[in-house]
């Protein structure tokens, strides 16, 4: 006769880890799904309870007035390059900063690094006062060039030290025998050890990208007018005084977060392998 063959404690433990596991996921995706859900209704069924967990009367009407209206479409833009050149300087700067600082015995290494990463600790509140007058007096009030500096700023510390921890991975061999054979500095960083660091440049890329798209503060003081970023936007566009229109700014937000949501799909694998090879010096 068998007994006890169909609940084992080993069975019963694999069941409670995979249900655990699915009920986490579900609480980390409801958010996503209920943005989605909301972008296909109007604002006042968005109100009621108990809430709508599937859409009443679908209708596409959110995401027909974004793409219909350049101001919008504007925001998009602004976002698009800001993020894409504060991508472009961060790497401009950190790839040779990171090799710099991984090759050189440059005197005070240590304190420089440390130098460089006191400027995660200050509030950005803090930088934005003296930022504001200075670019005041600069004339780099709402323009990319201002904004990709600002945003650079805060990524760099991060980037540079990401960059180094890929280089140190590399062996000091390789730089040997490539000046052996005649290469000179810049062809060693460019030809010899860029492609061996791919992974990790491909995560700094995600990261200051990431950055980049998010980011309110600096974008809402330093841009103005139709030079407002995605984020910006979606704040003040859907957001009044008096009422709020939940449906088209779910219908916004959406289709904001799909380049990151695609750019993550696309680069998972070489973000995750970037930075698992540059956690480990081996």
């Amino acid at each position: 006769m068998r007994t006890g063959a169909r609940f084992t404690p080993k069975k019963l433990g694999t069941f409670f880890k995979y249900f655990a596991l699915v009920l986490l996921a579900a609480i980390l995706l409801f958010p996503i799904y209920w943005m989605i859900v909301c972008s296909f209704m109007e604002s006042h069924y968005l109100m009621v309870i108990p809430p709508h967990l599937w859409p009443v009367e679908p209708s596409f009407k959110n995401y027909v007035e974004i793409f219909n209206n350049a101001k919008y479409l504007r925001y998009f833009q602004n976002s698009f390059i800001s993020a894409g050149g504060t991508v472009a300087l961060a790497l401009l700067i950190a790839v040779p900063a990171g090799y710099s600082f991984s090759r050189y015995d440059i005197p005070g290494k240590n304190g420089i690094l440390s130098v460089i990463m006191s400027v995660q600790m200050f509030p950005v509140v803090v930088i934005l006062i003296s930022l504001y007058a200075f670019y005041s007096r600069m004339k780099l009030m709402s323009t990319y060039q201002g904004l990709i500096l600002a945003d650079t700023t805060l990524v760099m510390p991060l980037s540079i030290m990401l960059i180094k921890s890929f280089y140190d991975t590399v062996p000091r061999s390789l730089d040997e025998a490539a000046k052996i054979d005649g290469a000179g500095r810049l062809q060693t960083l460019v030809l010899i050890l860029f492609p061996l660091i791919a992974p990790g440049v491909v995560a700094v890329c995600i990261y200051t990208f990431l950055n980049a798209w998010d980011d309110y503060l600096m974008a809402l003081i330093l841009m103005q007018g139709d030079m407002k970023t995605l984020t910006v936007g979606i704040a003040e566009t859907f957001l009044g005084e008096y009422c709020y229109n939940y449906g088209g700014m779910m219908a916004f937000s959406f289709i904001g977060s799909l380049p990151i949501v695609i750019l993550f799909v696309f680069l998972q694998k070489y973000m995750i392998a970037g930075l698992t090879v540059g956690a480990v010096k081996g």
